[in-house]
């Protein structure tokens, strides 16, 4: 158990070394990585925005039903809205909802490569492939994600207003 563990880091942190390392051809690691930038981010981007919509509508809705009926002013709720979904619900559900939809992109992006070949084909013609697999999506990811959580705090609170205000729960004086 424990020799095979250590025989699987090994290997896990020689491929990240391997992927790590200074890339051959800087202009097709950069269309690479806008490609990937392109699938996570505008990918991603409709998926996330209907999911904040509704986190912020639900956030809303629930906290005016529990403050119903206290001396609680119902203005606060704009305030809980906008704290909850910055702060907690828009980072947590959109890296929940990346990790499930770009994984599995990614998974199967490269498993078809595995199956056409094109992981031999690179590696024949020299090519670091765990670097031009790795790098462009980590850099991608790493770009991407906090725009998208951005949006997804933004389009979260203006659910929480489409919620509140016109159905009549608060004012928007």
């Amino acid at each position: 158990m424990n020799k095979r563990f250590f025989q699987h880091l090994g290997a896990y942190l020689l491929i990240l070394k391997e992927g790590m390392g200074r890339p051959e051809n800087f202009r097709m690691y950069w269309k690479e990585t806008i490609r990937q930038m392109y699938d996570i981010g505008v990918g991603s981007l409709i998926i996330v925005a209907l999911i904040s919509v509704f986190i912020g509508a639900v956030t809303a809705v629930q906290f005016s039903y529990q403050l119903g009926g206290t001396l609680i002013p119902k203005y606060y709720i704009g305030y809980i809205v906008r704290d909850i979904t910055i702060i907690e619900l828009a980072p947590t559900i959109t890296c929940l909802v990346l990790a499930g939809k770009v994984g599995s992109n990614i998974a199967a992006e490269i498993g078809g490569m595995r199956q056409k070949e094109h992981i031999d084909a690179m590696t024949v013609m020299g090519l670091n492939t765990a670097n031009y697999l790795i790098m462009p999506k980590l850099i991608a990811a790493l770009v991407m994600i906090p725009i998208l959580v951005t949006v997804s705090a933004f389009v979260g609170v203006i659910g929480g207003y489409l919620a509140s205000v016109p159905t009549g729960i608060i004012t928007d004086d």
